[in-house]
């Protein structure tokens, strides 16, 4: 490969890096009609391919100046040439897939209906963080709170605290509003690494179950307070969402969270009550907060 199609390789593969993260920038300042799910899993897809075209252009060039080291040599070299030939080849190939894998992903993240939340829940859910500073946070530009766990439970436990319970409250009446209608909630749940006690696994066998069992109560919590129980998704990711590196030696306290994000409603049906849950067997319905500071 001569050098004037390499220069021209690399300016290409560089303004394709460019306007792949313009764009997801740009999304990543906006919500709407994508899903959290689709929207991660473009991200996700465009890291990999990010990665793996800057892999692929270091071995080319590195490639590259051995060919030109070898390209004087007699005998042996030949054959080392060639070799390094093929391979260039190959991976240049690599690097014409990954372009266009990019540009395919470039094409779909700018079909994309994206909007922000609505200037009036926009800001109650900003005055919300404002009055709970050391429980919520909230990103407006993915109209997300996230509320940390270790204050929102009790330890090891799925149960509400006074304060979480208060905050989930004042959250309700916000999503009871006319310009909040229009909006489903997503309540998704997550831990750190650190394996469940005994204690702990008596009610909550895994990370999956606490952070699933989390978001229900978030859930409940809600829809106990006038919020449609239509509109209320809960879900758990366990560990497996980290938004900081685990710590190996103990918990991590910015693991342990319930994040609710908002988005546009798509359901039109009927209004439909809530069933009571029912007690296991020998039950009486109460329910154990379990004592776990890993948790």
């Amino acid at each position: 490969m001569d050098r004037k199609t390499k220069k021209m390789m690399n300016t290409t593969a560089a303004r394709r890096l460019t306007r792949v993260a313009a764009l997801l920038a740009f999304g990543g300042t906006l919500t709407g009609c994508v899903s959290q799910a689709e929207y991660d899993k473009l991200w996700e897809t465009n890291r990999s391919l990010t990665d793996r075209l800057r892999a692929i252009q270091g071995d080319l060039d590195n490639l590259q100046q051995q060919n030109a080291s070898l390209t004087g040599s007699a005998g042996g070299a030949s054959s080392t040439i060639a070799s390094l030939t093929s391979e260039n080849e190959r991976l240049r190939q690599q690097l014409n897939e990954s372009l266009r894998a990019m540009q395919d992903l470039e094409s779909r993240l700018g079909t994309l209906e994206l909007n922000r939340l609505d200037p009036s829940t926009d800001r109650a859910l900003a005055g919300l963080a404002a009055q709970y500073p050391d429980l919520v946070e909230y990103d407006a530009d993915r109209g997300m709170l996230r509320f940390a766990s270790d204050l929102t439970f009790g330890s090891g436990s799925d149960q509400l605290q006074a304060g979480g319970a208060e905050a989930l409250n004042t959250l309700a009446s916000v999503l009871s509003s006319s310009e909040a209608a229009n909006y489903d909630v997503v309540v998704v749940g997550h831990t750190d690494s650190q394996r469940i006690s005994a204690n702990t696994a008596r009610r909550h066998p895994t990370n999956m179950h606490l952070s699933a069992h989390r978001a229900i109560s978030v859930r409940r919590a809600l829809g106990e307070q006038g919020v449609a129980w239509e509109r209320i998704q809960a879900a758990g990711w366990g560990q497996y969402r980290p938004t900081v590196a685990n710590n190996p030696s103990g918990g991590t306290a910015a693991n342990r969270r319930v994040e609710i994000f908002l988005v546009p409603s798509t359901w039109s049906g009927t209004p439909q009550p809530e069933p009571a849950p029912s007690a296991p067997s020998g039950d009486s319905g109460a329910r154990q907060v379990d004592i776990d500071p890993t948790k």
